[in-house]
């Protein structure tokens, strides 16, 4: 059909480019894409066809598509999807769509912060200083309100003699040394000290097996310029005075790792969890009270995510991939807020913090009315009233979490990688995502995304592909199961994963409940 369709072309003097006579060689109907191309030329005056005409003069192609007869505008409708002008699926989508009064049922979701698209520039290592030191600056900030770190100085500032002195800083190096005590190298912007925490404190040394690179801590000891002994090691924290309660009663339910476009995804226990939504199980009264759906990321397969990964792959176009998911996401009924922020997998760069997915390629998820996208990490109010402050949700998809299982003691011992709220309790002690400078690819922002500068109600991740819900410190940790089977790769990492599972959290009594589509 290629052949036919560039030929026809010529003879009318115009070219297509190859995006759009692949679109067009997908129809079985030649005759009617003759037709279409030539409505399009003649409206458009230009000569050249690319996919952008389409979207630039989308109400006359949409004009164009809506003359055809309504047979042939069916045939169509995979046609529209690509070019960007549709993606409803069936009238009643379209008349759900029209229901959605986003003034009215989505003024309680805001958007307290998302990382914003980064200018492309060389960056050089006086980026990386300004990151650091505005990483440093911030948590200091926590740390200088602990009433722990008595006689608080600079590091330039400690005398010569013997003193009782705390200081805040950033840690650089840690070693062992012969007697096995552990060695410090800690920074502030006046300079470095040596840290020595005896191994003879069992309590403080385990302390201080928790501590990683290039976190910001305080320390309380004795000392001089040359070297501190430790009696005190202090983290930044997270606590929460409080366990907030709404004066209504709604529902926000949490997943991630759906990796639409695998072979492996779960498409049917997908879909039972769809119809759960839209009140098609009996004997579910409270679904009426949905109000919230988070996914967290990795929310397709991708495409060249890992090595081989193509031969996982039951649709191999990212795009494809995009438009499958929306034309599910779709049928939740419009009233439920999906609120998306991305994952490795989902096209958007691996450094972090990662930007909102792409409209290049996920633009039929932007086109969903109900859908607020954002990006990675994010916080995000839910619920908010009058006389309610609402619910402070912070997402993070969780891709620094193996390095802290594979690298901290104790979430070694404590198999933490199945197990990730405990990692994501580690971080908030830290107050920091991914604190050590190998555990993530990042970009080096002045202001660094990654701070936990404002204690959330509820830490949400996924990228383990593990249920777990806890409480630290009165914020609620909630880890999201996967929609994908379990893959030879989490096998071969001795990931255990769980499937289909779905927290589903009370924003008036806290109540906490997992709904199992698994089975």
């Amino acid at each position: 059909m290629n052949n036919e369709i560039l030929q026809f072309c010529m003879q009318k003097g115009f070219l297509l480019d190859k995006e759009v006579l692949t679109m067009f060689n997908e129809s079985t109907d030649i005759e009617l894409i003759k037709l279409i191309i030539e409505k399009i030329k003649d409206s458009t005056n230009q000569r050249i066809i690319t996919k952008s005409l389409f979207s630039q003069n989308r109400e006359k192609v949409s004009q164009i598509l809506s003359m055809l007869p309504k047979e042939n505008q069916q045939n169509l409708e995979k046609l529209k999807i690509k070019l960007g002008l549709s993606i409803e699926i069936s009238q009643e989508f379209s008349q759900k769509k029209e229901e959605v009064n986003s003034d009215k049922e989505y003024e309680k979701v805001k958007i307290i912060s998302s990382p914003a698209p980064i200018a492309r520039k060389k960056l050089d290592v006086s980026d990386f200083t300004k990151y650091f030191r505005n990483r440093f600056l911030e948590i200091r900030k926590i740390l200088q309100e602990n009433p722990t770190l008595k006689n608080l100085v600079s590091i330039n500032k400690i005398s010569g003699g013997k003193e009782g002195v705390s200081v805040i800083g950033i840690v650089s190096e840690k070693t062992i040394t012969k007697n096995r005590n552990m060695l410090l190298e800690v920074e502030d912007l006046t300079g470095k000290i040596r840290i020595l925490i005896s191994q003879s404190n069992q309590k403080l040394y385990e302390k201080a097996e928790e501590i990683c690179l290039d976190s910001v801590l305080g320390f309380s000891g004795f000392g001089n310029r040359e070297i501190i002994f430790v009696n005190e090691i202090v983290f930044p924290e997270s606590i929460l005075q409080e366990r907030k309660k709404s004066p209504l009663e709604e529902y926000a339910l949490f997943l991630g790792d759906l990796h639409f476009g695998s072979k492996l995804f779960l498409r049917e226990k997908f879909l039972k969890f769809i119809d759960y939504l839209n009140g098609k199980v009996p004997n579910t009264p409270e679904v009426e009270k949905i109000k919230y759906l988070f996914l967290v990321g990795d929310i397709i397969a991708g495409v060249g995510t890992y090595p081989t990964q193509e031969r996982d792959l039951e649709i191999k176009d990212i795009e494809e991939q995009f438009i499958g998911l929306s034309q599910l996401l779709s049928r939740i009924r419009p009233d439920i807020q999906i609120i998306i922020s991305p994952g490795n997998h989902d096209g958007v760069r691996l450094m972090e913090p990662q930007p909102i997915l792409s409209e290049r390629y996920a633009w039929s998820i932007h086109n969903l009315k109900n859908v607020l996208l954002t990006g990675n990490p994010a916080y995000v109010n839910i619920g908010s009233t009058n006389n309610f402050s609402g619910f402070d949700i912070l997402t993070y998809h969780g891709f620094s979490y193996p390095y802290y299982a594979n690298t901290i003691p104790r979430l070694i011992r404590e198999d933490a990688l199945n197990s990730p709220d405990k990692i994501m309790a580690y971080l908030l002690k830290n107050r920091h995502l991914a604190p050590a400078h190998s555990s993530v690819q990042y970009f080096p922002s002045e202001e660094d995304f990654m701070v936990i500068k404002k204690i959330p109600d509820i830490f949400v991740s996924g990228h383990i592909h593990k249920n777990a819900v806890s409480y630290y410190n009165n914020t609620l940790i909630v880890s999201v199961s996967s929609w994908e089977s379990k893959t030879p790769y989490q096998e071969k990492m001795g990931n255990d994963p769980d499937f289909c599972k779905v927290p589903m959290f009370n924003l008036k009594t806290r109540a906490l409940k997992i709904l199992d589509f698994e089975e």
